[in-house]
């Protein structure tokens, strides 16, 4: 999973404080302590040569008539081991009130042995924690003189401890500015990102579209990386606005043909029509051979005729002329609908549900072009299904929207048509369909029409190879909150009571 980039620059930011500041803080530390231990040892060898030059025993030494002898100008804690004939003579350290503690046999042992060489070296002393230590000879007698470093060590604690609290804050300082730095910087960004998501949310698919958001000039022609990509997509933009300007164009074109097209075949249609019923009503005037023919003439006129009508209808919808609005009751509408398709297909079983307590379904539309959505919804059910389908339709009330299902357990719909299933001129294959004859208009003008009344038509099918097969067209419209007329109640409370 990949962070954001203005996570990653701020993570980077502090990652790069935080290790330079280490760096630093080690580099620090080891020159502090090399420091530290060169002014100790420097201290520790004046000690020495001070404890040179006053090597023997004081008055009384051993004897209990006189102390210890030591050196004048010793510091507190500092560590003397004479010996005399290869033997211990005196072996003590100033304690903090200036007199001279003698050494335990383990910690003398832990000095004991050391190399005369004037070379300084850390030695352990039990109890005593560790020293530095050098070895000298006096008169031909060794002379051991040590320095704790406990100080130094105590130094470098509290250094450490102070830089892992400044590096702390800095880290935090860090991460605080490069936030807001970052954030300044990639505001421009977020103002690209925010034009290009306003031109993911046009309707870029259909109709025309007036103006597509751009990047701000200023922010495009700053000359920055971010300006470099607001300019690119300002030019992309332009051209995609270009390509829809010329598809909308040449789409308009197409529907004023259709719908000049249309208009003008309705008359030459309706006079086929005529003059063939006029002869088929005159059969002495054409020879009994050619009674089929004129039969077959005036049936093709009429299918000419009704495909001329729903392409004029579907121009219409598409040029957005208003349709007529009024109260509509699409439990009345459903009821006749459902009675039509019995009478039409009485080889299938249909079925009604308007729930155990049927109410009006009121939505503000226009009542013809509704029952022709349920009856082209109705008729897709009987055409592309084989005799003995059950079909149920059913309305109810969900929310704010009136919803009105139509459902089979017919064959089912392909997969690969059920995305093309409402465009124009779309058919099902010969496994769902059982007679010819469909111009695949009716499902492209019910999605128009529902859509002219800000309503949404889906479809979910299964063949028998997914499953248990069937569709189900879901119809939604919104709903009506205004009651209805007396007339309207009385109509819906008796239709609801019937069933085919």
């Amino acid at each position: 999973m990949r962070h954001p980039l203005r996570r990653r620059l701020v993570w980077t930011v502090v990652a790069l404080v935080l290790t330079v500041t280490a760096a630093l803080a080690v580099v620090s530390a080891l020159v502090l302590r090399s420091s530290l231990y060169d002014q100790l040892d420097s201290q520790l060898l004046a000690a020495a040569d001070r404890a040179k030059e006053s090597a023997g025993p004081g008055p009384g030494f051993g004897s209990g008539e006189g102390g210890p002898h030591v050196p004048p100008g010793q510091a507190t804690g500092t560590v003397e081991v004479y010996y005399e004939d290869g033997a211990v003579e005196q072996a003590g350290y100033l304690d903090e009130s200036g007199e001279f503690q003698p050494l335990d046999d383990a910690q003398v042992a832990a000095l004991d042995g050391l190399p005369c060489d004037g070379v300084i070296r850390t030695v352990e002393l039990p109890g005593l924690g560790t020293f530095r230590s050098v070895g000298t000879m006096t008169g031909g007698d060794p002379v051991v003189t040590a320095m704790s470093t406990a100080d130094v060590a105590g130094t470098l604690s509290s250094y450490v401890g102070l830089e892992v609290g400044l590096a702390a804050a800095g880290v935090a300082v860090a991460a605080g500015a490069a936030t807001v730095l970052v954030r300044r910087a990639l505001r421009p960004l977020d103002r690209v990102a925010a034009a290009a998501r306003q031109v993911t949310e046009l309707p870029l698919d259909r109709g025309e579209v007036d103006t597509i958001p751009r990047v701000p000039p200023a922010l495009a022609a700053d000359g920055t990386e971010v300006g470099r990509v607001g300019a690119a997509l300002n030019h992309l933009i332009g051209h995609v606005e270009s390509a829809l300007s010329a598809r909308h164009e040449s789409e308009q074109q197409v529907r004023r043909f259709v719908a000049d097209a249309s208009h003008e075949l309705r008359t030459p249609l309706a006079s086929i029509r005529g003059y063939a019923e006029l002869v088929r009503r005159s059969p002495d005037a054409v020879p009994a051979s050619a009674t089929h023919a004129i039969g077959r003439v005036e049936a093709e006129a009429g299918r000419m005729t009704g495909l001329v009508d729903d392409l004029l209808l579907l121009a219409r919808l598409d040029a957005g002329r208003p349709l007529e609005r009024a109260p509509v009751d699409l439990a009345g509408l459903v009821v006749d609908a459902v009675a039509d398709a019995h009478a039409a297909g009485p080889d299938h079983a249909w079925r009604l549900d308007l729930g155990p307590s049927p109410a009006p379904l009121l939505v503000e539309g226009d009542e013809a072009r509704l029952r022709q959505v349920l009856a082209n919804l109705l008729g897709n059910a009987r055409v592309h299904t084989p005799s003995g389908t059950t079909v149920w339709t059913s309305g109810r009330l969900s929310g704010d929207d009136v919803v009105v299902e139509v459902r089979d357990d017919g064959p089912g719909v392909p997969a690969e048509l059920r995305r093309v299933l409402f465009q124009r001129f779309s058919r099902a294959d010969t496994a769902r369909s059982r007679t010819g004859g469909s111009t695949g208009l009716g499902l492209a003008i019910a999605d128009a029409i529902v859509q002219a009344h800000r309503g949404s038509v889906a479809v979910a099918s299964r063949t028998a190879a997914e499953g248990a097969s069937g569709t189900t067209f879901t119809v939604r419209l919104p709903a009506l909150t205004a009651g209805p007329q007396p007339a309207q109640r009385r109509r819906s409370a008796a239709a609801a009571t019937v069933e085919p």
